[in-house]
C-alpha cells in the first residue's frame, strides 16, 4: 500500500497529538487481533516500519507492549493491568461511597466529598449537598491542591514518604492568607493529621470555607482516598468542625470495610 509523507521534524502540538492518536490505535489494534507484528501495525497507520517501531518501542518502554519471542509479535502487556486497576479502583471508591456521602451529608447539614490522588492533587470523584446547603458547587472532576484542601492533606500524610518528598520539592501555591506554603510548617501540619487521625482547612483554600477530612483505607492498608465534610465558615466554625470528626471517622470506616480493608 502507498504510505504517506510523513511530516520529517516530528515537532510541535500537531505532532505530538498525532503520535499519542498512533500509540491509542496501536493499543486498540492489539487488543483485538491478540498480537501484532511491525509490518501489520504501519499497514494499519499508514505509516512507515520505522516509525510504527518508534511508537511500538515507547509503548514497550511503558511496559504496555511486550514482545514474544525474539523477532516475535506484540501483545499487550502487564502495564495496562496496572492502569486498569487504578481505574478500576477510583470506579469502585467512589460508586461505594456515594451512599455513605449522602448519608452523612443527611445528618451533618454539610457538603460531604469523597476525594482520591491524582498525581499531584486530588480529585473528587463522589460528591453530596448537606441539607443545610445554600449554594450547590460541583466539585466533582475537580482537581484541588493537596497543600491546601483537607482532603489534600490527608492524601499528602498517608502518601508513601519518597513520593511525598518529590511533592514537597515543589512551590506550595498560595490561595489565601492562611494557606500552609513552607514546607517545614506543613510536615508539623502533616505530623498531626497523622497523629489526630484527621485533617483540617480553615480559610487555607478558599476565604470563608471550612473543612475536615478523614481517611479510607483500601484493602491493603493503604490510603487511597479521602472523606471531607465542607461548609461555609459561619456555619462550621472550628468547634463544630472538630466535632464532627467522629462521624465522618464512622462512615470512612465503613466505606474502609467495603473497600476489603479488614480494620486495624
Amino acid at each position: 500500500m502507498s504510505v504517506p509523507s510523513e511530516n520529517p521534524t516530528g515537532a510541535g502540538k500537531v505532532g505530538s497529538v498525532q503520535s499519542v492518536d498512533r500509540a491509542i490505535t496501536i493499543l486498540e489494534l492489539v487488543a483485538q487481533r491478540g498480537d501484532v507484528g511491525i509490518t501489520e501495525i504501519a499497514d494499519e497507520l499508514g505509516v512507515h516500519k520505522s516509525t510504527a517501531s518508534r511508537l511500538v518501542t515507547a509503548l514497550q518502554r511503558r511496559q504496555l507492549l511486550e514482545q514474544r519471542g525474539e523477532r516475535g509479535k506484540y501483545a499487550l502487556s502487564f502495564g495496562l493491568v496496572r492502569l486498569a486497576a487504578a481505574a478500576t479502583g477510583r470506579l469502585d471508591v467512589a460508586r461505594l461511597g456515594q451512599p455513605v456521602c449522602q448519608r452523612l451529608a443527611e445528618s451533618l447539614g454539610e457538603t460531604v466529598n469523597l476525594a482520591v490522588s491524582d498525581g499531584e492533587v486530588g480529585i473528587t470523584v463522589a460528591q453530596e449537598y448537606g441539607t443545610a446547603s445554600i449554594i450547590s458547587e460541583n466539585w466533582v472532576g475537580r482537581r484541588t491542591p493537596l497543600h491546601a484542601s483537607s482532603a489534600g492533606k490527608v492524601l499528602l500524610a498517608w502518601m508513601d514518604p519518597d513520593e511525598r518528598r518529590r511533592l514537597l520539592r515543589r512551590r506550595l501555591e498560595r490561595f489565601t492568607e492562611d494557606t500552609i506554603t513552607g514546607v517545614p510548617e506543613l510536615r508539623v501540619e502533616l505530623a498531626r493529621v497523622l497523629d489526630e487521625g484527621y485533617a483540617r482547612s480553615f480559610e487555607e483554600l478558599e476565604v470563608g470555607m471550612h473543612a475536615v477530612a478523614v481517611p479510607v483505607f483500601s484493602a491493603d492498608g493503604t490510603v487511597g482516598s479521602a472523606l471531607s465534610a465542607t461548609g461555609p465558615a459561619y456555619r462550621l466554625p472550628r468547634r463544630r468542625a472538630r466535632a464532627i470528626v467522629g462521624e465522618l471517622k464512622e462512615g470512612a470506616a465503613e466505606l474502609s470495610a467495603k473497600m476489603g480493608y479488614p480494620g486495624p
